[in-house]
């Protein structure tokens, strides 16, 4: 596919100069809103950006998600021209966590059934949990002395 590819841009009748368009992205960025005016004023800062198709406002999560052909970074500057403190969505859902009450995933500020993005959400070294499973394994010489 990739010669045809290479040669169908030579005789294409869409008029291109080389430019590639923007892949279509969703952008989420935690922005603290208090009202109706705050919300109107997020959404209308980014409404009019060029290709832009769709802006949610989540006013109870602080959320705002912009779906379109942009840049992650001119959306973030964009808000942040509102007068807004805004940051990229810095949450995922629980479940997608292998433990989420680790000291570094859990945040008592995250929207409900959320926990932090860190890649260092793992359980402490010589847990409880991983002494109990090791106890009865098929790879522990000893786990069969209990029974």
């Amino acid at each position: 596919m990739g010669v045809l590819d290479y040669i169908s841009e030579f005789f294409s009748v869409s008029p291109t100069t080389g430019k590639k368009r923007k892949p279509m992205q969703t952008v989420e960025i935690k922005v603290k809103m208090d009202c109706d005016g705050c919300e109107r004023r997020v959404r209308n800062s980014v409404i009019h950006m060029k290709g832009v198709k769709q802006v949610e406002v989540n006013r109870k999560q602080s959320k705002v998600t912009v779906t379109g052909y942009v840049e992650r970074n001119r959306v973030l500057k964009r808000v942040q021209s509102t007068g807004k403190r805004a940051d990229f969505w810095p949450y995922i859902p629980y479940n997608l966590v292998a433990y989420p009450y680790v000291a570094q995933a859990y945040d008592k500020k995250a929207p409900s059934g959320y926990v932090k993005n860190t890649p260092q959400a793992l359980p402490a070294p010589n847990s409880l949990d991983d002494k109990l499973t090791s106890l009865f394994s098929d790879e522990n010489p000893n786990a069969c002395s209990i029974m």
